[in-house]
């Protein structure tokens, strides 16, 4: 479970202090997001690259059923090209770390699978893979402007964008209904309303606010936007965080919480609304599919009660950050030309499609090919926000661009702990103007 939000990083990250971005910054970060190619034969592997041994660390994907797919095509990388690769998973929110350890010490995996816009944060330490990018890229009929934003640091590839985790409100269609709401709320504060009702009921509506890489953040950020908030200005120096629309946002999120939330949700991390939800302890939570796909399997009862929606939108429209994975091959690595072959394996439209129909929608690709793929045709019509979710998304840092400054804001929790300080009862205004302050230590220096 991931440690309260007021009282510094979690353990399991292990964020970085001030000095440690610092040495950061001088090397950069990668990773990069692929959203699948054209089918093309992927040929064999140079002759000279067979008995090469990779090793590629990822993080415990929340749906079983795209590591099991990951594993079949990796075995069947090593019968065609003759390179061994060797697979660790471990939890998402200890990636960053392991990455920051490997970088410093110019050793550990070859291929290190990304999150979010860490290659602005790691640039120097990543390998440039322009060539490869590109090529998926043009596989795969463009990149989505998202992914893109994360994986090309400074005009250079710097990881191949893989996945996006698309996140959208998973939600009790009977209990809502129950409360007046044949459909989901429009809107946040309908939302609110809604909301407000269903904890009346018993049945409240549940979001994590630990220091975990998924949903806090995800919530956190869309609120702020909905409002009109940003961190910056377009220039991406400039903090413009402390404004009426942040305000009106902290306000509005410190009311939600107490008339519709489960108030325990301040140290949930990415999976504790998941389970809460499958426990029937929650109306709704702000998710990718996995909850879905987790009741197919073993509670098929909350099937037929459980649907999907888009975030709601606010006075300045509907827009939020999503999950996007990308594989950054490390410029340390002894294995950089084998590494690109394993990576373009994946990338086949066939491998790829095989990974992605694997998720029942929890996973989008970061290339436009796939939204015309067979696969959303054939899922349950419950899953169908996620096709084309993409279109809302928005990286951190917004007004300004990706950038080794706004991973590290992003990094720090800084957004997510000004709201937790909030509804904690910190007045809105000075939670404001600390994050305002923390903003200004990453933006103006």
């Amino acid at each position: 479970m991931a440690e309260h939000p007021t009282l510094g990083h979690s353990a399991r990250t292990q964020a970085m202090n001030r000095r440690a971005f610092l040495q950061l910054a001088g090397l950069g970060t990668g990773a990069v997001m692929l959203g699948g190619v054209h089918p093309a034969a992927a040929g064999q592997a140079p002759a000279q690259l067979r008995g090469t041994r990779l090793t590629f660390l990822q993080w415990v994907n929340f749906v079983p059923a795209h590591d099991a797919v990951l594993k079949k095509q990796i075995a069947a990388f090593e019968k065609q090209s003759g390179i061994k690769v060797a697979l660790e998973t471990i939890n998402m929110n200890d990636i960053q770390a392991r990455t920051t350890v490997a970088i410093e010490s110019k050793a550990g995996p070859d291929i290190i699978q990304l999150v979010h816009n860490w290659p602005h944060l790691y640039e120097a330490g990543l390998e440039p893979v322009d060539e490869l990018a590109e090529e998926l890229g043009r596989q795969g009929e463009g990149y989505h402007e998202l992914a893109k934003a994360h994986s090309f640091v400074n005009g250079s590839w710097r990881a191949v964008p893989y996945s996006f985790v698309s996140p959208a409100a998973t939600y009790r269609t009977d209990w809502f209904k129950e409360v007046g709401y044949d459909k989901f709320p429009d809107t946040w504060q309908q939302f609110r309303e809604a909301g407000k009702k269903l904890k009346a009921k018993g049945h409240p509506i549940g979001q994590a606010f630990g220091h975990s890489l998924g949903d806090p953040p995800t919530f956190c950020y869309a609120l702020l936007w909905a409002y009109g908030g940003k961190e910056v200005e377009a220039d991406g120096k400039t903090v413009a965080l402390d404004s009426k629309e942040t305000l009106e946002a902290v306000e509005f999120c410190v009311g939600f919480w107490k008339d519709a939330c489960d108030e325990g949700g301040l140290a949930w991390d990415d999976a504790n609304n998941n389970r809460a939800y499958l426990a029937e302890q929650i109306s709704c939570t702000f998710n990718g599919a996995s909850i879905w796909v987790e009741a197919k399997k073993n509670f098929p009862h909350l099937v037929k009660v459980t649907n999907h929606a888009y975030f709601p939108t606010g006075p300045h429209g509907r827009n939020h950050p999503h999950g996007t994975f990308e594989n950054a091959i490390m410029s340390y690595s002894q294995n950089k030309e084998a590494a690109k072959e394993f990576i373009k394996f994946l990338m086949q439209y066939d491998n790829y499609a095989e990974w992605l129909r694997a998720g029942q929608g929890y996973s989008t690709a970061p290339t436009r090919i796939f939204a015309k793929d067979k696969m959303w045709s054939e899922m349950d019509p419950e899953v169908e926000p996620f096709k084309d979710i993409a279109k809302y998304g928005r990286h951190f840092g917004y007004a300004g661009p990706a950038s080794r400054k706004a991973a590290e804001a992003w990094s720090k929790y800084i957004i997510v702990d000004m709201f937790a300080k909030a509804i904690q009862g910190t007045p809105p205004r000075d939670a404001i103007k600390w994050a305002t302050s923390e903003l200004k230590k990453v933006y103006e220096v």
